[in-house]
């Protein structure tokens, strides 16, 4: 599928992110043995109940942004419904409100909550089962924003800005995929670069967090390395040549350096910080590595450090123009930062020399006041005695 025809311009964490591998699996093996199939109604009205049912529709937020709509219901002896992270394969075709056709897909697969169709149709999947067709409602918010969707390589839109959608999207397959799926080094590669795809078209259109959520899922599949806890599958037993190892790295190394770059568009510096070191731990001379951790030094305040960076690169590559100028721009902010803090260290001197003599003032203050009071009690001693005098005279005389 062409990444430009799936996009959406608005994703929303309307779904549960936590691990679902264990529902996934016991899900895959009740569709497998046939239990847990729900109880087959009893239609009255034969033919004619059964067409009612599937006009059906189904709100699925309360606020007519995202409707669903039966248009033919699954078999009797389907009844399971793919859940976050399982395959499915799906026939979809979409179209605007006045009927031109903007997407038409046969045997798409994708995995459910990987945003690899647009977020109305991903809400709605874990809604269908196999077999069923339903028609599909979906709102700009949903579909593809105030961005819309232009031609690949043009300027003409595909999709206008804020554009209501329809679709109708039917559900061929559900497949919860084993560690065995997942061993040969083309599916790894295939899914991996899928997911890399799809999130530099985000990146794009500056959708900064789906990005970063689609290159983590790519790794998942090109990082070969075991050692992760939470892992759902043994990565040392994967079968991989040595070529194929490299391979993997290569396009590994590509995904942390697109990643590190997403994360610093949203300012986080320190997981950009350790995005960018894994690249720079297998290729210490890699430029682009280098040159976005010279980035991530001077969003943390490391004016100097992103310095010897940029050096570094400039070395690497002469005749960029970009790092010549970055680097310029860089010794100007630091010769700026140095004059600033003379400013302020003088600033705190001189704080700090008004500070001592304000100290000595209040330290020679008292003793004049010492003195005044002194002066005062000898003064007030004298008046009572001469006082204590004139009376002692009166009552003798």
């Amino acid at each position: 599928m062409d990444t430009e025809k799936s996009s959406s311009s608005s994703f929303e964490d309307l779904t549960n992110a936590e691990d679902t591998k264990d529902i996934r699996k016991v899900a895959a093996e009740e569709a497998a043995s046939g239990d847990g199939a729900p109880p087959a109604s009893v239609s009255g009205d034969g033919q004619k109940a059964e067409e009612e049912d599937a006009e059906e529709e189904c709100d699925i937020l309360g606020n007519k942004q995202l409707i669903k709509r039966t248009i033919k219901k699954a078999p009797q002896d389907s009844f399971r419904r793919p859940i976050r992270g399982e395959l499915v394969t799906v026939n979809f075709t979409g179209k605007l409100d006045n009927g031109t056709v903007v997407e038409n897909e046969l045997n798409f697969q994708c995995h459910v909550g990987d945003y690899e169709v647009i977020q109305g149709l991903d809400m709605v999947l874990p809604m269908l089962q196999v077999g069923e067709v339903s028609q599909v409602s979906v709102d700009s918010r949903f579909g593809y924003g105030s961005l819309g969707l232009k031609k690949e390589g043009e300027s003409e839109y595909l999709v206008p800005p804020d554009a209501h959608l329809t679709y109708e999207i039917e559900l061929l397959d559900i497949k919860y995929e084993e560690f065995a799926d997942l061993k040969s080094f083309e599916i790894l590669r295939k899914y991996g670069t899928r997911k890399k795809e799809r999130a530099n078209f985000f990146y794009k259109r500056s959708e900064f967090t789906t990005a970063i959520h689609l290159y983590r899922r790519a790794l998942d599949f090109l990082d070969n390395r075991d050692g992760d806890p939470d892992s759902e599958f043994d990565k040392e037993d994967l079968e991989l040549s040595n070529s194929d190892t490299q391979t993997l790295l290569e396009d590994r190394l590509i995904v942390y350096n697109n990643l590190a770059m997403t994360q610093i568009k949203i300012a986080a510096y320190d997981a950009a910080l350790q995005s960018v070191e894994h690249v720079l731990r297998c290729q210490p001379n890699n430029s682009k590595a280098l040159y976005r951790k010279g980035r991530i030094l001077e969003g943390k305040a490391d004016t100097q450090g992103a310095i010897k960076l940029l050096q570094k690169v400039a070395t690497l590559e002469p005749e960029n123009r970009a790092v010549q100028s970055d680097l310029a721009r860089l010794f100007i902010k630091a010769r700026r930062e140095e004059h600033n803090e003379k400013e302020m260290y003088q600033k705190m001197l001189g704080q700090a020399k008004k500070m001592e003599q304000n100290t000595a003032t209040r330290q020679k203050q008292p003793l004049v006041d010492n003195s005044k009071l002194k002066l005062l009690g000898y003064l007030m001693g004298t008046i009572l005695i001469g006082v204590a005098g004139v009376a002692i005279y009166r009552y003798k005389y």
